[in-house]
């Protein structure tokens, strides 16, 4: 009978040994969490992702060309200014090629990149076709809707993975330009220079055309198919024009002094869609700053990569501020002095 009841006390004191150490890991796990509160460890449904220490971004940019060279520079400006050395850049540039940018998107997403920069039209394409959950934002693109064949040519919130920054500057203020400079009454030919293998330049020119139109022009397109042509077609756009009118043309921006062999030889002064084909082969621009956009894409990025917004609900983005700008050598050599309120292309 003695033996069992030392059993007996036996258990009982194994029993509560155990509670009180059940009793003792609890205490721990609770006052270890900051603020006292169990859920906050167990991150339960509904609250925020706690920010990464670091990410990864893809750059994706069609061609070397200043334009484009300023909008990623603004782009990786704008996000180290905010997350310093917490963002590793790789980057990759198709040299004109478009083929090029389904390669470089491929690898940024074997490398898991956080976000895709799709620089130029074609970057954006190749990004679109490889993925629909990596956040992807455009930037030097003009109209989204023509370049991702979307319903709508409208730019808004495009949803799902995809945003960004358009370069256009309004076409009818481009028109106005033109006239401005070159009047109907003595320059009454405006021959359309674009890339027929880019949908967003035969948007612009086909918009640009009817405000011209309306002006009094008289408007013919001169459309080349690559590099290959670009130097007939332009010789032909000369022959039969008193002014030329180039859109942002990625191929033409890439081949801008292809283009001004012909156009300055020949006495035919270019207006220009943006600052760097202008500063190649034009006289005059209204343009936006492509670095400027360049940093508005990266104030995006940031929001993205911080959990702040998300890319689906971001609407299209653009650069409000214009400039008139002149090519001072070709106004030289072609015998063109700009009005009161031009600023020289750097």
């Amino acid at each position: 009978m003695e033996e069992d009841t030392m059993k007996t006390s036996s258990k009982l004191t194994a029993l509560a040994m155990a509670a009180a150490m059940t009793l003792s890991l609890t205490a721990c796990t609770v006052g270890g969490n900051t603020g006292g509160n169990p859920q906050t460890s167990a991150n339960p449904s509904g609250s925020q992702p706690a920010e990464k220490e670091s990410y990864v971004v893809g750059i994706c940019q069609l061609a070397p060309h200043d334009a484009l060279d300023a909008a990623t520079q603004g782009f990786k400006d704008a996000i180290t200014d905010a997350l310093g050395d917490a963002v590793e850049f790789k980057e990759g540039n198709a040299g004109g090629e478009s083929n090029n940018c389904a390669t470089i998107i491929d690898g940024f997403l074997a490398d898991n990149v956080d976000l895709i920069l799709a620089n130029a039209t074609a970057s954006l394409q190749a990004a679109a076709s490889a993925t629909d959950t990596v956040p992807v934002l455009g930037t030097a693109v003009t109209n989204y809707g023509i370049a991702l064949d979307l319903d709508s040519t409208e730019d808004g919130v495009l949803g799902g993975n995809i945003s960004g920054t358009s370069d256009l500057a309004p076409l009818d203020q481009q028109a106005d330009l033109l006239e401005e400079l070159f009047p109907a009454a003595e320059y009454p030919n405006v021959g359309l220079l674009y890339c027929s293998a880019e949908p967003n330049s035969i948007f612009q020119v086909e918009t640009i055309q009817g405000y011209l139109e309306e002006k009094g022009y008289t408007c013919a397109q001169y459309a080349f198919t690559d590099v290959n042509d670009l130097s007939s077609v332009t010789q032909t756009a000369c022959d039969n024009s008193d002014v030329i009118y180039i859109p942002t043309d990625n191929t033409a921006a890439n081949n801008a002094e292809t283009i001004a062999n012909v156009v300055i030889p020949a006495g035919v002064p270019v207006i220009a869609g943006e600052s760097g084909i202008c500063s190649g082969c034009g006289v005059a621009t209204l343009s936006i700053d492509y670095y400027e956009l360049g940093q508005i894409t990266g104030e995006m990025a940031v929001k993205i990569l911080t959990g702040e917004e998300n890319v689906s609900d971001m609407a299209i983005a653009y650069d409000t501020t214009l400039t008139k700008m002149y090519n001072e050598a070709n106004c030289q050599a072609l015998g063109i002095t700009p009005p009161e309120g031009y600023e020289p292309i750097a």
